[in-house]
């Protein structure tokens, strides 16, 4: 029930017909829509609400394969609740994989990020390349991978998906990452404002792109790429500085001005990413959305949507704005756990 989610459950309904889909999800995003034709939870068979850690193992009941999408989504919110994005993303995950395999689920499929590498300006990263995460939420992924590892068999194949940055158009929009951020500023305001200095370098994958990854790791043999397996997923195309792909959005949305921070304090986390290996292993599930497309559904939908809030850094769309509202309201606690009504 988050950004990725509707993607993941489009793609595997088309996948795996006559499969029954399960979801699990806290919900707090869960109003977060950016469509009213359908509720996407429509498409799954069952829908649980809880929360991951203190998931019921009877969820795992009869489920072949796992895929893990939940966690604490960026950096502004792990910053604020680390110790929180750590219980979630990390301890949280390694239990549910446990439970996963005790249950006999065949197969772990658990979204990591490249964001691990952090500062990585040198040379394109590859998989055997050293980790240098720089925030909790990047932290929190190194350690889930590490501790996955040990669980991998022949009997309970993991993969971990170094995943690019994630953009594109889903029925749950978020507006906290780059490309979508720079979309956002040009259809609202025909202006684009870098806080950066605009030189890190950021690799990206469309939505549906990642959902397509994860429907290959649901269905890969053990054979190609092992029991366990952490692989970056993206394509070499899509590395780019944050000003290249500010300059892309104004050539597609003409009048578009771009504004750059050049007095900000260099951006630390700056990575160029290798993607051969997934190149190698997944030939027929290469990225297919290009950047173009991708800025022009962005901009297609968010017109649909009557979009011209100017502040957008401060709505509904930003997930951290999200989970402080609800605090503010009483409704979530500081560990970010419902509060149960009196």
């Amino acid at each position: 029930m988050g950004y990725i989610g509707p993607s993941v459950i489009n793609q595997l309904r088309a996948s795996y017909p006559n499969s029954t889909l399960v979801g699990f999800d806290i919900g707090y995003f869960g109003s977060c829509l950016t469509t009213r034709e359908v509720l996407p939870e429509c498409r799954v068979d069952l829908q649980y609400f809880g929360d991951l850690r203190q998931f019921s193992k009877e969820v795992l009941s009869g489920v072949d394969a796992v895929v893990h999408l939940a966690g604490i989504s960026n950096d502004p919110i792990g910053n604020k609740f680390e110790e929180v994005t750590l219980d979630i993303n990390y301890r949280a995950s390694i239990e549910l994989a446990k439970r996963a395999k005790e249950a006999g689920a065949k197969s772990f499929n658990f979204a990591s990020s490249c964001s691990m590498y952090g500062s990585a300006e040198d040379s394109a990263r590859t998989e055997r390349s050293p980790l240098n995460p720089l925030t909790a939420y990047a932290k929190s992924k190194v350690l889930t991978e590490r501790d996955l590892e040990p669980l991998a068999d022949k009997r309970f194949k993991v993969t971990c998906l170094r995943f690019s940055t994630a953009c594109g158009w889903s029925d749950r929009l978020r507006l906290d990452l780059v490309l979508n951020d720079f979309v956002a500023g040009a259809v609202a305001s025909k202006r684009i404002t870098i806080l950066s200095d605009g030189t890190p370098w950021r690799p990206l994958i469309n939505v549906k792109d990642m959902a397509r990854a994860i429907d290959w790791a649901i269905s890969r043999d053990v054979a190609n790429g092992g029991e366990f397996l952490a692989v970056n997923v993206g394509s070499d195309e899509w590395n780019y500085q944050v000003k290249d792909l500010a300059e892309e959005v104004a050539r597609v949305i003409p009048g578009t001005d771009v504004s750059i921070n050049k007095d900000a304090q260099p951006d630390k986390r700056s990575y160029r990413v290798n993607f051969e290996l997934f190149r190698k292993l997944a030939p027929s599930h290469q990225p297919k959305v290009n950047l173009k497309n991708s800025i022009e559904e962005l901009k297609m939908g968010l017109e649909s949507m009557g979009f011209k809030d100017r502040e957008f850094r401060n709505s509904k769309h930003m997930r951290l704005n999200v989970l402080t509202e609800l605090q503010g309201k009483g409704l979530l606690n500081s560990k970010l756990q419902w509060v149960k009504a009196t």
